[in-house]
């Protein structure tokens, strides 16, 4: 699989709602990962239960929606539409970019830019 393949495959995986499977999938053991400015969570087991974590904050999930990709020299980058509820909040509309850095056909860095209100 090339890399336009993989990130393909990555996304329909997380819209199926199989963002486990897509981590064991396609995240490398060192990966580093980052939320806006926020420290960075490094390794595959921590950010592993730092994904897990985050889906338990969900609610409700309504509905996403991949608005663009782009692929350069072992990054990738997708902009994100999701409509969710997070427990104790108001349904709201988040958008996301994600950008993934590759290394050995595995993401070794993922850092998320989204508003912080």
């Amino acid at each position: 699989m090339n890399l336009k393949e993989k990130i393909e495959d990555l996304n329909q995986m997380i819209l199926q709602g199989k963002n486990i499977d897509a981590f064991e999938k396609y995240y490398h053991k060192d990966v580093v990962m980052q939320e806006n400015n926020q420290a960075p969570t490094v390794g595959k087991d921590s950010n592993r239960e730092r994904e897990i974590q985050a889906m338990e904050m969900i609610e409700a999930y309504h509905s996403a929606e991949v608005k663009a990709t782009a692929i350069g020299d072992n990054v990738t980058m997708t902009e994100w539409e999701m409509d969710l509820t997070y427990k104790g909040a108001p349904r709201s509309i988040m958008y996301q970019v994600s950008v993934q850095r590759w290394k050995e056909g595995q993401i070794i860095h993922e850092r998320f830019y989204y508003p912080s209100n």
